[in-house]
């Protein structure tokens, strides 16, 4: 994410057609969103296209007005153009915008001339050339430079903070305060596989926010969540000593996660509060495998 921000910044002053790639839920609309904040079109209309739901017709509507002073010509020009979606788009709408997006001149004028072009898609659109279900000439049109989304399963060390701000975004929007999750809804969340990724986390986090219901949340999702088995079941069968240990450590993981959830995952102020040292700290949240989690999280433990 870190290298998606570095060529965000350099290609988003720009024209070079962008095309996002990832899994549903990805946030590939609000990256699109993103180059188009940053970019010298940030002044004019971000146009959202949904591929999947326009036909010839619409889409030649769209591009050269009907003639009744309500199309192309009358409505503002797009700055950018985000074609969500673009592997659902009509063979025939492909040619209809590949035509539209060439650099000739027309008349009369599309209503896309001008505009940065940036698409997204969930499916391989090599694929999908080699199957003759996607244009190769539009493919080259579009991919000016390509960009892969990763899936959330893969970089599940930013949940902490993208749990900490989709909490402070719907408790201001619902006018609910603020909840702190505990600690066993927290490690839920990071152990959660999320294949509508981070869509579906936040979705998870509004309904605790509205409802105010951890479990009931976590109980929407089934199996697939991970659960933890509990101390007396790890424990059945060890030796005492070896039983106590795992207790303690059980009691200490809680511990810190509950010093953690306070503290919003700062650790230097969960580490104080714990009255241990940061370094102590960082050791132990490396033996219960938290370590991860904690690299989303500056030197000092605030959120990057």
């Amino acid at each position: 994410m870190r290298e998606l921000e570095r060529v965000i910044a350099d290609i988003a002053p720009t024209d070079i057609p962008v095309l996002l790639v990832g899994e549903s839920g990805t946030g590939k609309e609000v990256l699109a969103a993103e180059i188009h904040g940053r970019s010298r079109r940030q002044s004019e209309p971000f146009i959202k296209l949904s591929c999947a739901a326009l036909t010839p017709l619409s889409l030649n509507e769209w591009l050269y007005g009907t003639g009744q002073g309500d199309g192309a010509n009358s409505a503002p020009r797009p700055g950018t153009v985000f074609l969500d979606e673009i592997s659902e788009l009509d063979p025939t709408c492909q040619s209809v915008l590949l035509l539209a997006l060439n650099d000739g001149d027309m008349v009369p004028q599309p209503r896309c001339r001008g505009a940065r072009v940036v698409s997204a898609t969930s499916r391989n659109l090599e694929e999908e050339m080699r199957a003759h279900h996607f244009r190769e000439e539009f493919y080259y049109r579009v991919n000016g430079i390509c960009l892969h989304l990763p899936p959330l399963r893969q970089r599940k060390e930013d949940i902490p903070a993208l749990v900490d701000y989709f909490l402070t975004k719907y408790a201001a929007l619902f006018g609910h305060p603020r909840p702190s999750l505990r600690p066993q809804t927290l490690q839920i969340l990071l152990h959660h596989s999320w294949p509508g990724n981070i869509r579906q986390l936040e979705n998870a986090v509004k309904k605790i926010v509205a409802l105010g219901e951890e479990p009931l949340v976590v109980a929407d999702w089934g199996p697939s969540v991970v659960e933890q088995p509990s101390t007396s079941e790890q424990a059945e069968g060890l030796p005492l000593k070896q039983a106590a240990r795992l207790a303690s450590r059980k009691a200490e993981r809680e511990l810190i996660l509950k010093a953690l959830a306070r503290t919003r995952w700062n650790r230097k102020r969960a580490a104080q509060a714990l009255q241990i040292s940061y370094k102590a700290l960082l050791y132990k949240l490396k033996q219960i495998s938290l370590e991860d989690s904690a690299a989303s999280l500056g030197p000092q433990g605030e959120v990057r």
